[in-house]
C-alpha cells in the first residue's frame, strides 16, 4: 500500500507541475506589435497574407520590398506602379467603400494617418485589423516607413536593405547640397494657379526638402502657408518653375504668368505629380531631375 500511495503522490506532483507549465506553452505571441500613428496598441496574431493599402506611399513601398503579391485591394489614389491598376479599388482615403473592403476579406488594412479615426473604428467593427502608419512629411522619414512595413509583411531583410539605402542616399544628397555654391537657382513649384489663387510649397513641406536636396533654393521658403500672393511670385521671379505635367501648357499660356522670366526663357519644366506631390519612394527621382535641370 505504501508503494501505491507513493506512486499516486508522484503522479499528482507531475500533474501539478505539468499544469503549471501548460499556460506558458499555450501562451501565444503576436506576429507584430506596435503603437500606431493614433497611439493605439495594435497587434497581428499571424503574418498577413491578404493586405489592403489605402495609401499611395504604402502601396509603393510594398512593391519596393517585394510584398506586392499580398495586396488584394488599394485606394483609388494608388496609381504606381502600373500593375496596381489591376487591383480592386476601395474608394478614397476619406470615402472608403466599406462594402468593397469587406468583400476582399483582408487580414489587415494599412492606412496613412490622413484616414480619419472614425473610419479606422468602422473598419475594426467589421473585425478587420487596422494598422495606421504615420504619413511622413519629410523624405528622411521614409526609411522608418520602409522598416515598419517590412516587419508587418515579413519582408524584413529586403526592407532593411532598402531602408538603409534610402537613408544613405538622403545623407549623400544633403552633403552635396551643402557644398553647392551661393549661386543656387531659385525654384518655384506650382501647386495651384489661376482663378483659384496661387499656391506653392512652404518650408515645412517635403517639397521644400526636395528642392533643397537638389541644391536649389525654394521660393516658397519664407511662407507660413501654401498660399502665395501674385506680387510675391513676381517679385521672386524664379529661375526655374516646376509644374505638374498635366498643367504645364495651361500655366505657360495663362496671363500674367506669361510675363515671368522662367516662362519667357523656357525654364518651365513638367514633372510627374507622383514624384513630388506626396512623400513617396519616387521623391528622389524629383531630386535627380531638378539637379540635372539646375546644372544645365
Amino acid at each position: 500500500m505504501k508503494n501505491i500511495f507513493t506512486v499516486i503522490i508522484i503522479a499528482v506532483c507531475f500533474g501539478l507541475l505539468g499544469g503549471c507549465k501548460s499556460p506558458e506553452k499555450s501562451k501565444q505571441t503576436s506576429f507584430f506589435e506596435w503603437t500606431d500613428a493614433y497611439g493605439r496598441a495594435v497587434h497581428l496574431e499571424k503574418e498577413p497574407q491578404r493586405i489592403v493599402s489605402l495609401s499611395p506611399s504604402i502601396t509603393e513601398i510594398l512593391y519596393l520590398i517585394g510584398a506586392q503579391d499580398k495586396l488584394v485591394g488599394v485606394s483609388d489614389f494608388c496609381k504606381y506602379p502600373s500593375e496596381v491598376e489591376k487591383l480592386p479599388k476601395m474608394g478614397g482615403m476619406q470615402n472608403i467603400n466599406m462594402e468593397a473592403l469587406l468583400s476582399v476579406r483582408p487580414d489587415v488594412v494599412l492606412i496613412g494617418s490622413i484616414v480619419s479615426k472614425k473610419d479606422v473604428e468602422a473598419i475594426e467593427k467589421m473585425h478587420i485589423p487596422v494598422v495606421t502608419i504615420k504619413e511622413e512629411n519629410n523624405i528622411a522619414g521614409m526609411a522608418d516607413m520602409i522598416s515598419v512595413l517590412g516587419d508587418i509583411t515579413n519582408c524584413k531583410a529586403i526592407a532593411e536593405r532598402e531602408s538603409k539605402s534610402w537613408s544613405d542616399k538622403v545623407t549623400q544628397l544633403k552633403q552635396q547640397s551643402h557644398t553647392q555654391s551661393d549661386t543656387r537657382k531659385s525654384v518655384y513649384y506650382v501647386v495651384g494657379f489661376g482663378d483659384v489663387g496661387d499656391f506653392t510649397a512652404p518650408k515645412t513641406s517635403h517639397i521644400h526638402e526636395i528642392i533643397e536636396l537638389a541644391g536649389c533654393t525654394n521660393v516658397g521658403a519664407p511662407l507660413k502657408s501654401w498660399n502665395v500672393s501674385r506680387e510675391f511670385l513676381f517679385e521672386a521671379d524664379p529661375d526655374i518653375i516646376l509644374v505638374r505635367s498635366e498643367d504645364k501648357d495651361a500655366f505657360c499660356s495663362c496671363y500674367p504668368y506669361t510675363l515671368l522670366s522662367a516662362v519667357i526663357n523656357n525654364r518651365v519644366y513638367a514633372i510627374e505629380s507622383g514624384w513630388i506631390d506626396v512623400v513617396s519612394v519616387r521623391n528622389l527621382k524629383a531630386v535627380e531631375m531638378l539637379r540635372a535641370i539646375a546644372n544645365q
